[in-house]
């Protein structure tokens, strides 16, 4: 989107533009809008649960986590763009009125609804670094033994599970809710793999502690878990290929 903006802007009369800095705010913002209507296109026509691009680092990032990341994805487009210049970047609602197209009233109903899905999904306990990591080494190891029982013991009651893999890799076909539906979904894939993943390493997959592994058939995959007083409340797992060519090229 910025290197549209640019483009564009290098195209403009300058002379024309009275306040440069809202120009460009509101023409990112517009591009901004006009993408994200298609991709929402797109996306429902996606095969099964979707999850973003992993980022995959050795620290944590406890601001933008997995979770706030598919809150945001929630929002509608207009909902992010108000909550995103007013809450983030600090513009006047009458600014981002100017930006999104709707009067300054409507802006604020906008951030308003944005701002409770965030917060609803804002890490209330932070996770000691260590801790995080020693639980995702402990869910590696019980799954790639199969072992059922350990593993379970590491679930909270309410897990969720989230796959994606893209209509490209087998993956579950929805969201898993609760533990019970959790585990006969990996039990059934401890029976179908064809030997055991191996670590590459753990890591943080998106603010989360997790895990990359080469599975059995030589294809990368990561795992993030979200972590709340010890168990694991949500396990998010990327096997589309498509979105996991750039950890392809940085696994150690």
């Amino acid at each position: 989107m910025l290197q549209d903006a640019f483009l564009r802007w290098a195209r403009t009369d300058r002379e024309a533009v009275r306040v440069p800095a809202a120009f460009l705010r509101r023409m990112v913002t517009r591009l901004c809008l006009d993408h994200l209507k298609s991709a929402r296109v797109k996306r429902e026509s996606y095969i099964g649960p979707w999850l973003p691009e992993p980022i995959v680092e050795e620290e944590p990032v406890e601001d933008v986590t997995l979770p706030l990341m598919l809150a945001l994805e929630r929002l509608s487009p207009l909902e992010r763009a108000a909550f995103l210049l007013h809450d983030v970047f600090g513009e006047s609602f009458e600014d981002v009125a100017r930006s999104i197209g709707r009067d300054a009233a409507a802006c604020r109903q906008l951030a308003a609804r944005a701002r409770e899905h965030v917060r609803k999904e804002r890490t209330r306990f932070p996770l000691e670094r260590n801790h995080g990591l020693a639980i995702a080494a402990a869910s590696f190891e019980a799954s790639r033994a199969g072992d059922a029982t350990r593993l379970s013991a590491l679930l909270a009651d309410d897990v969720r599970f989230h796959s994606d893999g893209g209509g490209k890799r087998p993956s579950a076909g929805r969201i898993l809710d609760g533990a019970a539906e959790v585990m006969r979904g990996l039990s059934a894939i401890f029976r179908l793999r064809n030997g055991a993943p191996e670590l590459d390493r753990l890591a943080f997959v998106n603010g989360l502690p997790g895990f990359v592994t080469r599975e059995p058939d030589g294809m990368l995959q990561t795992t993030a878990l979200l972590i709340e007083d010890s168990s694991v409340k949500a396990i998010y797992i990327m096997r589309n290929p498509d979105k996991l060519r750039h950890v392809e090229g940085a696994v150690h």
